[in-house]
């Protein structure tokens, strides 16, 4: 049987034979048509690619009969499924209705339920994309102005106003200084870093931050307490390493300390400041927060500290190391889509009763 190639077919054959991407099987049954194509013998294409002659004469009829179609597997094919429809319905229906006294079902407790492996479970929940073990959080904000200060705040991201600085400002409280009851194990070839799951506590302090959004540098401060008199203790800092002819945009949240009536008085003493306020449960607005993650992850969360000056002084060498080859942090999502997003929220959860 002689087998003639157009180079558009003949491409697609040498594509399916090389890519990576391609199952061997449909890179065995391209290079069988290849291989026949370019005029080699039955039996030495056989002995070359390790099949059998039945397998080079029936691949090859078949491209003959139907061309690149023939070389795909006919439908209806492979092994059937062996659940009952129902099983696989009640795997599906029942995933949101948790049994008596737990709020999820679990694999194996939903296979014991239903009468299936939990290998089953676990491939019907994958198929459906059903995951009862995850859980996201969400805060909607009942702020009356939301739009309004939403808008107020990621103007000054989107379009910061000249010969000013935005900087985004708040207070990391309750600072703990934790001290791991027994030293661990350090980071090595074949093993893991440990640490106890038990710690002595030894106080806590209030890290302020003010991050500059335009070139990424931290103005910060650590205090004892975070009341309104360390909040002004703060600003006047804030006052002294800033230029005197820039104006001050501050976007912060709306705790009690930052509207204290003597920092009221105070801010209308130095008319620079201007104050912008992130709306009700909405500190995700506010980038000082990206950052604050960032310390937690690399310098406080895994420590140990045996004083609050420990933790204090290795804070302050984060942010001094920071500050040496800061890294904006960048605002780019459109405000009209975070309305969007949070209107549908707002109706999928009054059509489930929750609000």
């Amino acid at each position: 049987m002689q087998i003639m190639l157009d180079d558009e077919v003949r491409a697609e054959l040498i594509r399916r034979e090389r890519a990576s991407s391609t199952s061997k099987r449909d890179s065995l049954r391209a290079s069988i048509v290849l291989r026949k194509a370019a005029g080699a013998r039955q039996a030495d294409i056989a002995a070359e690619l390790n099949v059998s002659r039945v397998a080079v004469t029936k691949w090859t009829s078949r491209f003959a009969q139907r061309g690149l179609a023939g070389l795909c597997d006919q439908a209806g094919r492979g092994r059937k499924p062996s659940l009952p429809v129902e099983k696989v319905e009640a795997v599906i229906t029942r995933v949101a209705q948790p049994p008596p006294g737990r709020v999820r079902w679990s694999v194996r407790s939903m296979a014991r339920a239903v009468g299936v492996s939990r290998h089953a479970v676990h491939e019907i929940w994958r198929r459906n994309e059903l995951k009862p073990h995850l859980i996201k959080t969400f805060k909607l904000s009942k702020d009356p102005l939301f739009e309004a200060k939403s808008w107020d705040v990621i103007g000054l991201y989107l379009d910061p106003p000249e010969h000013a600085l935005v900087l985004c400002c708040d207070e990391k409280s309750q600072c703990q200084a934790l001290e791991r009851s027994q030293p661990g194990l350090p980071l090595g070839v074949g093993h893991i870093r440990t640490q106890t799951h038990d710690y002595i506590r030894h106080g806590t302090i209030t890290l302020f931050a003010a991050l500059n959004y335009l070139d990424g540098k931290i103005i910060s401060r650590t205090e004892e307490q975070h009341t309104h008199v360390h909040w002004l203790r703060f600003l006047k800092q804030i006052d002294r390493q800033t230029p005197d002819g820039l104006e001050l945009h501050l976007i912060a949240d709306n705790y009690g300390t930052h509207k204290h009536e003597r920092v009221r008085a105070w801010l209308a003493k130095h008319p620079r400041f201007h104050m912008h306020f992130t709306p009700t449960g909405s500190s995700w607005l506010n980038l000082v927060e990206r950052f604050f993650r960032d310390l937690s992850q690399d310098a406080i969360r895994d420590g140990s500290f045996a004083h609050v000056r420990d933790l204090a002084a290795a804070i302050e060498a984060y942010l001094a190391q920071h500050n040496l080859a800061p890294r904006p942090y960048r605002w780019h999502k459109d405000g009209h889509v975070i309305l969007e997003r949070i209107r549908r929220a707002k109706e999928a959860a009054a059509k489930a009763g929750v609000v």
